[in-house]
């Protein structure tokens, strides 16, 4: 059933909804009132079901609910998917003006779902935890519920420890554990901070998805900023050397992205797959300490002037043909 009262119509409305067939059984939510009143009318269990139906949790509108309105097809997975690589999770305006009333920030990038206080909790009971690929999206957000993705252009980092086993022979498992350690912690802000998606944190490399739905049409350059400020961070601006020496690698091109590998009792990830991305990796095994190679077409893409670079022609693993590259040192 639902139930709508007005404890004080110039101040609040009280809003309880009880959700049959679902894992959130009841929800109560306080909200200004002026805010609403133009938008309720008589009918008000409709107007109620679409406040506080929030996409990608367990509660839905019960049939009858939803006004006598046109429903628009249903997408396909694949075409959800691409819509929201390409142009981000589609949350209506009034959605995201009710999360924003929700105590407190952090909060998600793209629907204003809070991450700490009771409405944190909420959104937990919800399924709309923080996610742990990064921390400025909720989990519906950086990805759906099912395995599935979409082929998308977008610009890939890979940042590379050189020489790391050298350094581990020089030092105590524990030493190098806490190195390798602080450069992932080092690089995930500054990827967070440029709006990538962490793909992997493995061995002595870290990896960038720069999506467009997510960081947007910017994200060649946004990848060539987020490797020139992990290179400051990591010291190699630093006269006396970086603390710990890394190479990074940057390519933009067409790639699978999605989850993978996952079903109810199997682990899944999130994640690009495809030729591109093994390009990516191959610049950044190429890539020197303190330098950045970046391949012509991410260079294009990007269309920063970055002054007279070197320019050089690798041969990538794979290729029958060198790959273009452009050259930044710090």
């Amino acid at each position: 059933m639902n139930r709508f009262t007005s404890c004080d119509t110039n101040k609040i409305v009280r809003i309880k909804v009880f959700a049959e067939d679902s894992m959130f059984n009841a929800f109560l939510l306080l909200i200004p009132y002026q805010s609403w009143r133009g938008e309720l009318d008589q009918d008000y269990s409709t107007n109620l079901v679409k406040l506080v139906r929030i996409p990608g949790s367990p509660f839905q509108p019960r049939p009858g609910l939803s006004g006598d309105k046109a429903v628009p097809p249903k997408r396909t997975p694949e075409e959800e998917w691409y819509l929201t690589l390409t142009q981000g999770e589609n949350v209506p305006h009034n959605i995201r003006r009710l999360m924003r009333m929700l105590p407190s920030s952090p909060r998600c990038k793209m629907c204003n779902s809070p991450f700490k206080g009771w409405g944190g909790f909420l959104m937990h009971l919800m399924g709309r935890d923080q996610s742990r690929f990064n921390p400025r999206y909720c989990q519906p957000c950086e990805r759906f519920d099912h395995p599935g993705g979409a082929e998308v252009v977008l610009t890939m980092l890979f940042a590379d420890v050189r020489g790391s086993t050298n350094l581990a022979a020089q030092m105590s498992a524990l030493e190098f554990s806490k190195l390798i350690n602080r450069f992932y912690m080092v690089a995930t802000d500054v990827l967070v901070d440029t709006d990538a998606m962490v793909d992997r944190l493995v061995g002595d490399e870290v990896v960038g998805l720069f999506i467009p739905g997510m960081t947007g049409p910017e994200h060649p350059s946004r990848a060539i900023q987020a490797a020139q400020n992990l290179l400051e961070l990591t010291g190699h601006r630093d006269p006396k050397g970086p603390w710990v020496p890394v190479g990074i690698g940057i390519h933009t091109g067409l790639a699978f992205v999605g989850v993978v590998g996952g079903s109810e009792d199997r682990p899944s990830d999130f994640t690009a797959l495809g030729d591109n991305v093994n390009i990516a990796a191959r610049l950044a095994s190429h890539a020197g300490a303190g330098e950045i190679l970046i391949s012509d077409a991410a260079y294009a893409a990007a269309g920063l002037d970055l002054g007279n670079l070197e320019r050089q022609q690798i041969q990538v693993k794979g290729k029958d043909e060198p790959l273009g590259v452009r050259v930044l040192r710090t």
